[in-house]
């Protein structure tokens, strides 16, 4: 729990609020009526958007909202979100090359011209390397999203949205990297289980259930078996949990002390909570500090870590992100490298699949670099 990010913080309250609303049919809501042509324009806006991280031109995706406040705010959003991710790219030397999305409707009420929609998105993205000769990397990112659509001059339009993005930031405070390029940290490997750590298991863990981010597994639902503490403040630190600890699919680690699960109850506050969890996997044993720093702090070589502190991570470790008060609030799972040797990572609120590691985070994020022991 508690990885939402600044904007995430302003807003989860009344997102949140306003999200729970959505679940509720309108008054005097129509059955049938409209529900096609809804998904149509809405599959076409949300191509339109996946579109335009590629070719951020304002004019492609301004004709989806209306001249309101509320979502002129919501435009504004994406296109922030746009310069943040191509400016991320030109800071690691990359070009996006492609940008695919798909939505699935989960509920929506419609009466007249007004529709609460609630749909979730799976989003695919891929990128090259410049003046590197390598095929195109891609990685998958999946989000939930509320909306309310009003219909104006014959279209349905966005009125308002809300939902987390893991590529909110600031275009402005994109940490720069030690030679202005994104850092070879480690070569491609398969990871290998140990005696204690299914480190290979607990890869295809965080795999199979990254839930709705494009390439996961299991149908992009999360495994049953456990809660989903997303509307609790976040479900990473549980996911982070369940990658290294789950018997029979996960990692294997014992549970043990106060991290544990319960099939009744759920998981206690060292399983579930960042801080608790972070204390945990030093204090237990089961994990080492690596390295604790901004990211060019992290990927600098020094005379310990030639390569950097970062090129001592493996497939299977965890890295925690601290935003303020030197407290974490957020984890996710190293579940490989791309071609160049960039880390990469699943997680949960919002759910990632083999992201860029720092992609969604900025020049204040401290990195916890924790290596999980074999």
């Amino acid at each position: 729990m508690k990885q939402f990010t600044r904007k995430m913080y302003i807003c989860a309250a009344a997102g949140i609020i306003f999200a729970a609303t959505l679940f509720f049919p309108l008054p005097g809501a129509k059955a049938e009526p409209d529900k096609h042509e809804i998904e149509a324009e809405l599959n076409e806006m949300f191509k339109a958007r996946a579109e335009a991280l590629i070719h951020p031109y304002p004019e492609s995706i301004n004709k989806y909202y209306l001249p309101e406040k509320a979502s002129q705010m919501a435009l504004q959003h994406e296109h922030l979100r746009e310069e943040y991710v191509n400016k991320w790219a030109e800071k690691r030397a990359l070009k996006l090359t492609s940008s695919e999305s798909s939505i699935r409707i989960i509920r929506q009420s419609i009466v007249e011209d007004k529709a609460r929609i609630s749909l979730v998105q799976s989003h695919k993205v891929g990128y090259v390397y410049i003046n590197k000769v390598m095929q195109e990397q891609v990685f998958g990112v999946g989000t939930r999203h509320f909306l309310t659509l009003k219909k104006s001059e014959g279209r349905w339009k966005i009125a308002r949205e809300w939902y987390l993005d893991p590529l909110d930031e600031n275009p402005a405070k994109i940490a720069d990297g030690p030679e202005g390029i994104a850092p070879a940290v480690r070569a491609k490997s398969e990871p290998t289980d140990g005696q204690k750590y299914k480190r290979k298991r607990a890869v295809h863990y965080a795999n199979k259930y990254a839930g709705a981010a494009w390439g996961a597994g299991n149908k992009h639902h999360y495994n049953k078996k456990y809660l989903d503490y997303t509307g609790k403040g976040g479900d990473c630190t549980n996911f982070a949990s369940q990658v290294i600890g789950d018997p029979e699919e996960g990692g294997g680690l014992n549970m043990a002390g106060g991290w544990r699960y319960f099939q009744n109850s759920g998981g206690t506050q060292t399983w579930v909570q960042t801080d608790a969890f972070s204390n945990y996997l030093t204090r237990s044993g089961y994990g080492t500090l690596i390295a604790k720093g901004d990211y060019h702090h992290i990927v600098t070589p020094s005379q310990k870590y030639p390569g950097g502190a970062i090129s001592q991570l493996q497939a299977g470790d965890l890295i925690g992100y601290i935003l303020r008060h030197n407290d974490t609030d957020h984890f996710s799972v190293v579940v490989g490298f791309d071609d160049y040797g960039y880390p990469l990572v699943n997680s949960h609120t919002a759910d990632r699949y083999r992201v860029p590691f720092d992609l969604g985070w900025d020049r204040d994020t401290k990195y916890q670099l924790f290596h999980i022991k074999d």
